[in-house]
């Protein structure tokens, strides 16, 4: 056992908690703590949450979002415009875009970009999906909303060349977002006006 801790228990939930992202020995600590004094059903409900989300949670059959049900809410409202698809990294980017309120179309997660420095390559990723989508005729413009890395720039130049056969118009967001930067911690209104003044692409880096 860690002499820096008095119960196998306890670092036991701490090392589990330190499996998340951004989350260090401290915080971890910190957390597990909380929960210990909380009464046992509240922890439960807490772990029932996980197991459930872990065990029931479904990904859109279109766009590959997260969703209860086999088709999302965005895709199966009839009020969004599904001749436009913005194409983002994660669904964390889906709910960035949402809270700016500026964007009425769907969405095609990719569940990441290009990266072959950890071994991702276009295969991993929701491509051929989108492919299909603009070959069903119905999309009319396809905004590249990803993050503006050389990731991110790899990946909107790997959908171009797949998307140059079909009539269908390719824009980027504009780059209010600093280079560098990942899009879910853009402010809503930088995000926003990203959207909105959003250029041509034409297969080359901003």
């Amino acid at each position: 056992m860690n002499q820096e801790y008095p119960s196998i228990l306890l670092e036991r939930a701490v090392n589990e908690f330190t499996r998340l992202p951004g989350i260090g020995r401290k915080t971890a600590t910190r957390l597990v703590l909380h929960l210990l004094r909380k009464q046992e059903d509240e922890v439960a409900n807490f772990s029932d949450a996980i197991i459930r989300l872990k065990r029931e949670a479904k990904y859109c059959k279109e766009c590959h979002s997260i969703s209860d049900t086999e088709i999302c809410p965005i895709c199966a409202n009839p009020s969004r415009d599904h001749s436009v698809i913005c194409v983002v990294e994660n669904i964390q980017d889906v709910m960035a875009v949402e809270n700016t309120m500026q964007y009425r179309g769907t969405y095609h997660v990719l569940g990441g970009v290009i990266s072959p420095m950890e071994g991702i390559s276009p295969a991993d990723l929701q491509i051929e999906s989108l492919i299909e989508r603009v070959a069903a005729g119905d999309v009319k413009e396809i905004i590249l909303a990803l993050s503006s890395t050389m990731e991110g720039d790899t990946t909107n130049f790997y959908i171009y060349r797949k998307l140059m056969q079909y009539d269908v118009k390719l824009s980027v967001i504009a780059r209010g977002i600093s280079v560098g930067d990942e899009l879910e911690y853009a402010d809503e209104i930088t995000l926003g006006r990203s959207i909105i003044n959003r250029t041509p692409f034409n297969g080359k880096t901003i």
